[in-house]
Formats: C-alpha cells, structure tokens, sequence
C-alpha cells in the first residue's frame, strides 16, 4: 500500500493514471473566457436510389 498499489490515490499520483480513486477533475474555466462551441458533426445524406425500369 504505498507507490506500487494500483488501486490508492498515492499509487495512481505515482503512476500519473486516473481512475475511481484518483479521479480526472477538469480545470476551472478562467472568467472572462468565451465558451468553446462544439458542432454537431455533419450527417452524411444517403445518395438516392436508382429506380429500376
């Protein structure tokens, strides 16, 4: 239960790897800073069937 224990916050802080006991927290936004705007990706239409004589 030290460095080595993948399963303690000290072994993760160790390894540099996240998990249940050593979760990803994401940085604070800065105030002031605009707002990423993420786009939906675009759908790719279907091409139209060919009609059979």
């Amino acid at each position: 239960m030290g460095k080595g224990d993948r399963k303690t916050l000290r072994g993760k802080t160790y390894r540099g790897s996240y998990g249940n006991s050593r979760a990803h927290v994401a940085k604070p936004a800065v105030a002031g800073a605009k707002p990423t705007v993420t786009k939906p990706a675009a759908a790719k239409k279907a091409a139209p069937k060919k009609k059979s004589a």
